[in-house]
């Protein structure tokens, strides 16, 4: 029989028409034991060796004479925090706080420094353009871009994938995010596509699908090299080189003027190489012009909200190419246009909100710019650079082979990093110290280090984020994504090297 305090809540509950649940206590049975204990946080091995790399260094190796304790400590906690955001034992932007929480802990910086690069324009540049990416693709003005190149350009399947490449470089300046360019615009244009055509994940991927895949991620790393705001990587690089010295009168248009030449050529080789190593079995696309058009047709003029963000982002553009002449910043005038569309309501704040990835973005970010700018600050790039120079220099190379051999060292080791950011934060300032220091000229060395952040972007499935939303599609295996990913890794760096080496030659940048 039910114990008496169960019948009196029974009997209670029925007469007010409610649910009640009861525990095993309630019903006079003997609570279940012997439950194991369930681990919830983080990878413990990964968290091991992660936390480890930075004991080795604090505790194993000797610090240099020329450096300070304080700068040897932060550089074993920024060396744990780097090999964390490798190997992930949590979320990015945990590992994050717990190293910002360590440099605290342990008063090697204060939580003023610690803090401190919160306040860094280029970061809320980067929040601000993941907002601004949303409005392009809640508004579905970024898929009627590019259903309107598919409409004049896709009667073949190579002049689809021209079509798609082209339209991506004309949004990027004002759709600052690769990867939500990748997933909220061309991913679901290029899946129709296929679908369409009868290509699916699996046996029929060759037909179309893949190969519209392939080119479009390996063509985005161009696209998003031309223009200084076509990604977040590019600013953060940018800013990286100003820690040291690299000031670039009129970045927007001193950007574009270096990278437009090696970006257009890169853009008109790439789709016709995956062609030739990835043929599709369907090579006319009779049918896609039709559908896009009855797409277009179906969508109509532009809504308001469309409309809206073509006023807004051209407005915000302009003011990214000119606005030194009136002495506005890149991020004074992205937070006008920002303020522009919250205002119209083209985008609200619950949507600025809920988008989480500006959000971790903005933490980890501050964290690796706040630590590397407190390691300049105390001295510790400048000894590294110093020591690399000196050892460079009793190898009697010029600055021109340092120059080559520190760029293929800085791509190499991007198959160790998840995110082209990441590894932004983590090496280029030192990578760029090292070449100003073997005589590189100092303008060269911070806009080509920013350029090339771009063309590694494809040379595996976690070397960006657009590299794991295509692959994430199911339309290429791994073995394939990495062997033409190697491939034309190395064809965007020779282009970006010797077209662009030329380039640079002619507008005088050496």
């Amino acid at each position: 029989p039910r114990p008496a305090r169960v019948r009196r809540a029974v009997a209670a509950t029925a007469s007010a028409g409610n649910a009640v649940t009861f525990s095993a206590a309630d019903l006079g049975e003997a609570p279940k034991s012997g439950a194991s204990f369930v681990w919830k946080g983080a990878k413990l091995s990964a968290a091991a060796l992660s936390v480890g790399v930075g004991l080795a260094v604090q505790f194993l190796i000797p610090c240099p004479a020329a450096v300070a304790p304080q700068a040897w400590t932060l550089l074993a906690i920024f060396l744990s925090t780097i090999t964390g955001l490798v190997l992930t034992p949590l979320p990015v932007g945990a590992w994050a706080f717990l190293g910002l929480s360590t440099t605290v802990v342990t008063k090697t910086l204060t939580f003023q420094q610690a803090f401190s690069a919160m306040t860094n324009d280029v970061i809320w540049l980067i929040v601000l353009a993941f907002f601004f990416a949303k409005g392009f693709v809640q508004t579905g003005l970024g898929d009627r871009v590019a259903t309107f190149f598919v409409k004049t350009m896709g009667k073949s399947t190579l002049g689809l994938s021209y079509g798609l490449s082209i339209s991506e470089a004309l949004l990027a300046p004002a759709m600052p995010s690769t990867t939500a360019r990748a997933g909220g615009v061309y991913l679901p244009i290029i899946k129709s596509l296929a679908k369409n055509a009868g290509s699916e994940p699996g046996p029929t991927a060759n037909k179309l699908g893949a190969f519209l895949i392939q080119t479009q991620l390996q063509s985005s790393g161009h696209s998003s090299a031309m223009c200084m705001t076509a990604a977040a990587q590019n600013l953060l690089s940018l800013k990286l080189a100003a820690s040291l010295g690299v000031v670039i009168a009129s970045p927007w248009l001193t950007w574009f003027k270096a990278a437009c030449v090696p970006a257009i050529v890169g853009l008109a080789v790439t789709p016709l190489l995956v062609f030739k190593l990835m043929p599709p079995e369907i090579q006319d696309t009779p049918d896609a012009p039709l559908e896009a058009a009855k797409k277009l047709e179906k969508l109509g003029p532009l809504s308001q909200d469309e409309t809206m963000v073509v006023v807004t982002m051209g407005l915000t553009v302009i003011l990214w190419i000119f606005g030194d002449k009136i002495g506005m910043s890149s991020v004074t005038a992205a937070m006008l246009g920002m303020s522009l569309q919250l205002f119209t309501g083209v985008i609200t704040w619950a949507d600025c909100l809920n988008e989480k990835g500006a959000w971790d973005t903005l933490l980890w970010f501050a964290v690796l710019i706040g630590m590397s700018a407190q390691l300049n600050q105390l001295g510790f790039i400048s000894f590294l650079s110093d020591t690399v120079a000196g050892a460079l220099a009793k190898t009697a190379m010029g600055w021109q082979q340092t120059f080559v051999l520190l760029h293929a060292c800085y791509f190499g080791i991007h198959y160790l990093f998840a995110s082209q950011t990441a590894q932004v934060a983590a090496l280029s300032t030192a990578f760029m110290a090292m070449m100003i220091a073997s005589g590189a000229p100092p303008m060269l060395a911070g806009l080509t280090m920013a350029f090339h952040t771009n063309l590694f972007g494809a040379i595996t499935h976690y070397a960006s984020g657009q590299g794991a939303v295509y692959f994430g599609a199911g339309y290429v295996d791994l073995p394939t994504t990495f062997k033409l990913g190697g491939i034309l890794g190395i064809v965007n760096v020779l282009i970006w090297g010797v077209v662009g080496g030329a380039w640079w030659k002619v507008i005088g940048l050496y």
